[in-house]
Formats: C-alpha cells, sequence, structure tokens
C-alpha cells in the first residue's frame, strides 16, 4: 500500500489517555481523533476513513454498549464498504461477535497490544483498497473499450453495449449521428474490442478529391498513372486484419459505391493499373450525418451498398439530448487539459454550470471541446464561469405543464436530479449525496433503482 495515497484512520475513544496512546501507535496513519458519536460521525462525513477503531463504551453511558453499537451501525449505513475495528473488553465475546455480525471488519479485547492493533489495521487498509480497485475495475469496463468515451446517457450506454456485443464478430457496421457526435470514437472503441490484431485506419470521404479517392482506397501500381513511380499500397489493404472506417461515406461518388460493393461481395480487391486480385480480411465501418435512404430516394447512394454496410446500425444521438453529459464532458477536459498544460485543475462555476446545460450544442462534443479548451487557457483563476465559455446564463424556466401520473413526474425529477448532481460533482459520491440531501446508501439505492451508471 502507498503510503503517499493512505486513506485517513478515523480514532473513536472517549478515555483520552488511551486515545493519545493509540493515536502515537497508530502514528504511521494519517487519524482524525474523536471522543463520542455525535463527534465520530462529523469527523467521518468531514474525512470519508476507509479504517475505523472504537470502542463501545462510549458517552454518555460508558457502562453500556447501546451507543456504541448504534454509531457502527450508522457508520456502515453512511459507508458500507468502512471497515471497523471494534476494541471490547475481556469478557465482551458476545459484543464482539454481535458487533461482527453488523458489518464490524474485526475486534480485538483490551488492553490492546499495538503492534497487533498496528497489524490489524493495516490489514483492513489493504483489505479496502483492494475492494475499491476492484469496484474500478469494474466501472472501467466500459472504459477500456470506449476511453475516448465519457457519458451517463441512458441511450448512449445502450449504444456501448451494442458496440461490446457487436466487436467480437465480423459484422459491418453504419454509424449514423451529425458531425461532432464521436462516430470515430465508437469505431476505435469496436475495433479495440474486437479480436482484430491489425491497425484501424480511419478515412473521410467528403475531404479527398474524387480523382485521389480511388487510389488513395484500392491503391495503385507503378505506371498506373502519370506520376505512379512506385506500386502504393490502399487504405483498404492497409487496414488487412484490422478495420477501416469509411467516414462521411454518404459523398462517396456513386463509381466507387459500386467498386466498394464488389469489394463487400468478394473481400478482394484490384488496384489501380493491376490485373491481380488480392483477398483482404478488413472489416469495414461506415459513417455519415446524412439521411442515406433520403439519399438513395434521391440516386445519390446504392441502395444494394446500403444494405450490405447496414448489417448493424448504430444511431448516435447528439449532445444535446444526452442529459448531463455535457458538464460531465467539461469535467473530463478540464482534467485533461490541466495534466497536458501541467496546471491545477480548474472548476466550473454555477453559471457555466447552468449556461452548459441550457445551450444547445449544434456542433456536439467537437464545438464543446473548442469552447472548454480555449476557456481552459484564457480564464483568470481556478474557475471557469459562463463569460469564459462564451455561453449565455439561461433565466430561470417556468414549469412544465404536462400532465403525467405522479410517478412517472416523481422518477423523471428524481432521474434528471440524479444525473445533474453527478454531473455537477463530476461523480464524487460523497459531495453527490450531499447535495442531493441523502445518505451515499439512499443515492446508491437511487442510482441502481434509476438505471444510472
Amino acid at each position: 500500500m502507498s503510503a503517499e495515497r493512505l486513506p485517513s484512520l478515523l480514532i473513536v475513544e472517549d478515555d483520552l489517555a488511551l486515545q493519545k496512546q493509540l493515536k502515537w501507535s497508530l502514528d504511521r496513519f494519517e487519524s482524525a481523533l474523536a471522543s463520542d458519536a455525535p463527534s465520530a460521525l462529523l469527523q467521518f462525513r468531514r474525512h470519508n476513513p476507509a479504517v475505523v477503531t472504537m470502542d463501545l463504551g462510549l458517552p454518555p453511558d460508558q457502562d453500556s454498549v447501546t451507543e456504541g453499537f448504534s454509531l457502527l451501525e450508522k457508520l456502515i449505513e453512511l459507508d458500507p464498504s468502512v471497515k471497523v475495528i471494534v476494541l471490547t473488553g475481556q469478557n465482551d465475546q458476545s459484543n464482539a461477535l454481535r458487533a461482527i455480525r453488523l458489518g464490524a471488519y474485526d475486534f480485538l479485547a483490551k488492553p490492546v497490544d499495538p503492534d497487533q492493533l498496528a497489524l490489524t489495521v493495516e490489514r483492513a487498509f489493504r483489505l479496502h483498497e483492494l475492494q475499491q480497485e476492484n469496484r474500478r475495475l469494474q466501472m472501467q469496463q466500459h472504459a477500456e473499450v470506449l476511453g475516448g468515451l465519457v457519458t451517463r446517457d441512458p441511450g448512449m450506454q445502450r449504444i456501448c453495449r451494442t458496440v461490446e456485443k457487436v466487436a467480437p464478430t465480423d459484422a459491418t457496421v453504419l454509424l449514423l449521428g451529425e458531425s461532432g457526435t464521436g462516430k470515430e470514437v465508437l469505431a476505435q472503441g469496436l475495433h479495440d474490442a474486437s479480436r482484430r490484431k491489425g491497425r484501424f485506419i480511419a478515412i473521410n470521404c467528403a475531404a479527398i478529391p474524387e480523382a485521389l479517392l480511388e487510389s488513395e482506397l484500392f491503391g495503385y501500381e507503378r505506371g498506373a498513372f502519370t506520376g505512379a513511380t512506385k506500386t502504393t499500397v490502399g487504405k483498404i489493404e492497409t487496414a488487412n486484419g484490422g478495420t477501416l472506417m469509411l467516414d462521411e461515406i454518404g459523398d462517396l461518388p456513386m463509381p466507387l459505391q459500386a467498386k466498394l460493393l464488389r469489394f463487400l461481395q468478394e473481400r478482394s480487391i484490384e488496384r489501380l493499373g493491376g490485373r491481380q486480385e488480392i483477398a483482404v480480411d478488413v472489416r469495414i465501418v461506415g459513417a455519415t450525418h446524412q439521411n442515406l435512404k433520403g439519399l438513395i430516394a434521391d440516386g445519390r447512394f446504392r441502395e444494394d451498398l446500403y444494405y450490405r454496410l447496414a448489417e448493424i446500425v448504430v444511431e448516435i444521438p447528439p449532445l444535446r439530448e444526452r442529459a448531463g453529459d455535457a458538464v460531465l464532458l467539461v469535467h473530463a477536459m478540464l482534467r485533461r487539459y490541466a495534466s497536458e498544460m501541467r496546471r491545477p485543475v480548474q472548476a466550473l462555476s454555477d453559471d457555466a454550470v447552468r449556461a452548459i446545460e441550457a445551450h444547445a450544442w449544434p456542433g456536439n462534443v467537437r464545438e464543446l471541446q473548442n469552447l472548454v479548451k480555449r476557456a481552459s487557457i484564457m480564464a483568470d483563476g481556478d474557475r471557469i464561469t459562463a463569460a469564459d465559455l462564451g455561453l449565455a446564463v439561461p433565466e430561470a424556466a417556468e414549469g412544465d405543464a404536462e400532465s403525467l401520473d405522479l410517478r412517472t413526474v416523481r422518477e423523471r425529477a428524481e432521474r434528471a436530479a440524479v444525473i445533474a448532481a453527478l454531473s455537477r460533482t463530476d461523480g464524487n459520491m460523497v459531495k453527490t449525496a450531499e447535495m442531493l440531501g441523502v445518505s451515499r446508501p439512499t443515492l446508491y439505492d437511487l442510482i441502481n433503482r434509476l438505471q444510472i451508471k
């Protein structure tokens, strides 16, 4: 366990002399002290310790264990992961076992041997750290596959699960969404989660002139045209064994649509100027912001190619429809820019949060990224305001008069409040619970019931 990141320890003991002795024997830990239940709860909320040592006999009646057991139950309720080590008298075996049943980590009989206590505390810290790391790893399963994607929106989370299901297969995927919604991030995640050993290659079909796009995709042989002084491998062949993303595929010229369709059917290509067919194992991921069915109706996109590309269709919602994601993304971007620029992480002012939540974000995540990066550089001090972002602060909105049943209204309000609080606190569960005015166990129950991840 790293000493630099050692969680704090809370010592609850009404005997001040013994309290000092315990702190001295545990001087390798960062200790907070309390002599009764109210001060213990105050210190617990303030320091959020991973381990607590406590005597069951606490004021106002040190001869009774009632106050001690009540405090134990409250500590476990506030944080089920806390490790509580109960200190008991020599003849308190039954109370010690009761404490274990209530959730205590361990018990030691008084007078406590300092070395044994230190060893027990050290083990409690290690167990807590291992359990926390296990939780972090479980929560990061999606993040490892989709490392560039930050979301709490249920729709986006369903898309992430779709990507994870599709990734191990060879199905061709079509990503539909407005510009800046994260299509390339999803395509990269699809490749990373697959079994493919080759490279991930992305090409923007709208950014390359039509005269060059065919040679860029399929490659060419030496002498195929003027200036072709050597044989050059195309993007499709370069991505052999991997994934090729064709961004803005709706802008692909009709002649190349026919050639791409043939490749998807035959899984082989011919370079320009060549006569030999080359087998290529590559997964195609198409992406566009355009309405392909509308293009088909206008005769600008081949219907047979569409159905070849659309084995799996993923429609990505715009940022304005992803509740809480804008503020959440800003927090993530500010951390990244702070790391890149080697400066403290900047916080958001209240008016900045309101402005971010109210803005429509027509440019989606790309627009958000540009504003946040500029504000991070130009802002004075450690807080970013709405003015720094160049956004207007919205006025208080009138209540929605839509008629709905109370259960639906309550669930929607709870979901919106929890998502907004999680976004504003950057996922800090302690601060979120305080903002919502509930205990952490209640917050965890809300998150599970509302299926917020």
